[in-house]
């Protein structure tokens, strides 16, 4: 975690928050994230990660890459706030302060006007295009003046397990279809007790979502038989006479009934409230008082 007086990295006023310094992730070509074979020619989705060292370059491959690739294209489907996350931002009170760990294309930062809500993404091509959308966003500017002081919207690359900001600092945090990105149970845990850590004791809450196992009635048609880890398609369709579609492979952790729960709980956390929504589990966490 960064220490200082203030719970908020620097930010440049003029221009976008600068990538640190690190070799640019290549857009995958769209045979790279498909499934292993196995030695029966069937599909292995599951992540190859015994090591910390294995997982981070999986999730690379798998998941980085790809949304280094298809930014723009998945930004142009993310702009309505789901109800249930945009009522946990509304309720907080005048003048919190918030992080979106995972915000993707910023969408939930100005939902309310009257917090403060930080924003970071492990991709520097939607934190690029968060913060271009959010600058041009119609917002009640007096509003947000108020509650933030100048404005401005702050949005950074950051990993989600090692979040730029002190320890209980902020009154809440959200992290919306992230987690379960992520390719091993110890990082799962290590990312939800990273966003527990983030809150102040006493009153600070945590709303996560991740993608449900069970989805018998929608299109994907996942239920409690299928497996757990797997592989998702995002397809980049070009106009006529460009070249073929392109497939990328990102990588799903289907969260079980009941699991993330006992993934907050592992962390470290005190479970207030959880359901199921339109394919998502979800949790409002706290730490222990």
């Amino acid at each position: 975690m960064a220490s200082g007086s203030s719970a908020m990295p620097a930010a440049d006023k003029d221009g976008p928050p600068a990538v640190p310094s690190q070799p640019h992730l290549q857009p995958p070509a769209p045979q790279q994230g498909r499934r292993s074979e196995t030695a029966d020619g069937s599909q292995d989705a599951s992540a190859p990660a015994s090591t910390a060292a294995q997982a981070e370059t999986y999730e690379a491959a798998h998941v980085h890459a790809v949304y280094e690739a298809i930014a723009p294209h998945f930004s142009s489907t993310r702009h309505k706030p789901w109800p249930r996350v945009a009522q946990f931002l509304t309720a907080q009170r005048p003048g919190s302060v918030g992080i979106d760990v995972g915000c993707g294309n910023g969408k939930y930062l100005r939902v309310n006007p009257a917090v403060y809500l930080m924003g970071s993404d492990r991709s520097a091509a939607l934190v690029r295009l968060a913060w271009a959308i959010q600058r041009k966003s119609p917002v009640d500017e007096a509003a947000v003046a108020a509650a933030t002081g100048n404005g401005e919207v702050e949005v950074v690359v950051a990993d989600g397990l090692v979040l730029p900001y002190r320890r209980s600092a902020v009154d809440f945090a959200i992290c919306i279809a992230v987690i379960h990105h992520l390719s091993t149970p110890a990082r799962r845990r290590e990312a939800i007790a990273a966003l527990l850590e983030s809150v102040r004791p006493g009153g600070g809450r945590v709303l996560v979502y991740v993608w449900a196992l069970e989805q018998a009635s929608s299109r994907r048609g996942w239920d409690e038989s299928s497996d757990q880890d797997t592989l998702v398609s995002w397809v980049m369709r070009k106009p006529k006479g460009q070249g073929p579609d392109e497939t990328y492979q990102r990588y799903y952790h289907l969260y079980r009934k009941g699991e993330l729960e006992a993934d907050v709980e592992a962390a470290g956390g005190v479970v207030e409230d959880s359901g199921y929504e339109k394919d998502n589990w979800w949790v409002i966490c706290s730490q222990p008082s």
